[in-house]
C-alpha cells in the first residue's frame, strides 16, 4: 500500500470514530433528557458558608459511579466553584449556568475514590447525592483543589437536616 493509500485509510478510520462518538453521545443525551439540573440562583438572603474551587468530575446514577449521565449543564467535566450556603449548594461550572441544589433535595454527602474515569487517592472525591426535578436520585462528584474532600463534605453536612444525615445530631 502506498503512503497516500495508508493516509486515506487512517483518515477514514479517524472520521468513523468521531462520527461513532458523536452518535453515542447524542444517544446518551436523549436517554438522559429526563434528568434536569435545577438551574437557579441561591435564594435572596442565603448566607454563604464556604466556597471551594474544584474540578467537577461527573454526575451519575445513584450508587452507580461508572454510569455517567448527560444532564444538561452537568454533562461535561469542568473546573467549578462549589458554594455552600445555608439554603443549599450552588455549582458554578465554567461556561454553564449556575446549578443550585436546594438543601431539601440533598440526600447525602460523602467521600469517594472512584467516579467514571477518575480514580484518586482514598476518599479524594466528594460525592453529593441529590434529587432531580423528577425525583430521581443522582450523585455528583467533585475534587476540591485548595481543600480536602473531607472539608467540602463537612461543609455540606453542616447544612443538612438530621433526617438527611441519618442521625439525630
Amino acid at each position: 500500500m502506498t503512503r497516500e493509500g495508508a493516509l486515506i485509510v487512517t483518515v477514514i478510520a479517524a472520521l468513523a470514530l468521531v462520527v461513532l462518538g458523536v452518535w453515542a453521545w447524542r444517544r446518551r443525551a436523549r436517554r438522559d433528557s429526563a434528568f434536569v439540573a435545577p438551574v437557579a440562583e441561591a435564594p435572596d438572603g442565603a448566607a454563604v458558608l464556604a466556597v471551594f474551587a474544584s474540578l467537577y468530575v461527573a454526575t451519575t446514577r445513584h450508587g452507580e459511579p461508572l454510569e455517567r449521565l448527560a444532564v444538561k449543564g452537568l454533562a461535561f467535566r469542568s473546573r467549578a466553584d462549589v458554594t455552600v450556603t445555608d439554603a443549599g449548594v450552588a455549582i458554578d461550572l465554567t461556561g454553564q449556568p449556575r446549578v443550585f441544589v436546594d438543601v431539601a433535595r440533598i440526600l447525602d454527602v460523602a467521600q469517594s475514590t472512584v467516579a467514571i474515569d477518575r480514580v484518586v487517592e482514598r476518599d479524594g472525591l466528594t460525592r453529593l447525592s441529590w434529587r432531580t426535578d423528577d425525583g430521581s436520585v443522582v450523585d455528583s462528584y467533585f475534587r476540591p483543589q485548595d481543600a480536602s474532600a473531607r472539608a467540602l463534605a463537612d461543609a455540606v453536612s453542616g447544612i443538612l437536616l438530621p433526617s438527611q444525615t441519618g442521625t439525630d445530631a
